[in-house]
């Protein structure tokens, strides 16, 4: 009996430490890169892992929106993916709102507040790529050669801007601490 107790004290750890996750280990190692170590260094790891992973939904969402909307409006009118921005902006957002606010941010309450910031933050970015957008279409027309899928290119490269944009006013603005 001795023998199987202590057979057993000595397979048990000396001290209980938590795994860490996998998601925490590809946070550290991206925080690594010098310059995304010297944007995000006041921004809590797991906040910063949190907002790429929600951030990485949104704009697979948004972009399959956007996208979607584009091609079930070309045959009907020209231009269609100005339009198609427009009608997709609502849903989007709203869409980002709640995952930032429960899974990023982690706030309670102040739901019409909140929302109606994110709306401010996301109505500015939104203004300028809509202005951008036919700016940005016609270079990747004239650049690349492609007319039928230079609005989706031109979607998703305006989309950059608006990831940095919009953590940067979320971060400040929207779900900024009462203080």
């Amino acid at each position: 009996m001795y023998e199987s107790s202590s057979a057993a004290l000595a397979l048990e750890p000396k001290c209980m430490v938590a795994p860490i996750s996998k998601e925490t280990r590809a946070v550290s190692r991206l925080l690594q890169v010098a310059w995304i170590r010297r944007l995000s260094s006041h921004i809590p790891p797991e906040q910063f892992g949190r907002y790429l992973l929600v951030g990485l939904f949104n704009t697979l969402f948004g972009y399959g929106d956007y996208a979607l909307l584009t091609a079930t409006l070309a045959p009907v009118i020209p231009h269609s993916y100005i339009l198609a921005s427009i009608l997709a902006a609502p849903l989007n957002i709203t869409v980002a709102f709640l995952g930032y606010k429960w899974f990023v941010f982690k706030t309670h309450g102040n739901y019409l507040r909140e929302w109606s910031r994110c709306i401010m933050v996301y109505g500015s970015a939104m203004v300028l790529g809509i202005v951008l957008l036919p700016l940005v279409v016609y270079l990747v027309r004239l650049t690349t050669g492609l007319d039928q899928g230079a609005p989706y290119i031109a979607g998703a490269l305006l989309m950059g801007f608006g990831v940095i944009y919009s953590f940067l006013g979320h971060k400040n603005f929207s779900f900024r601490p009462r203080g």
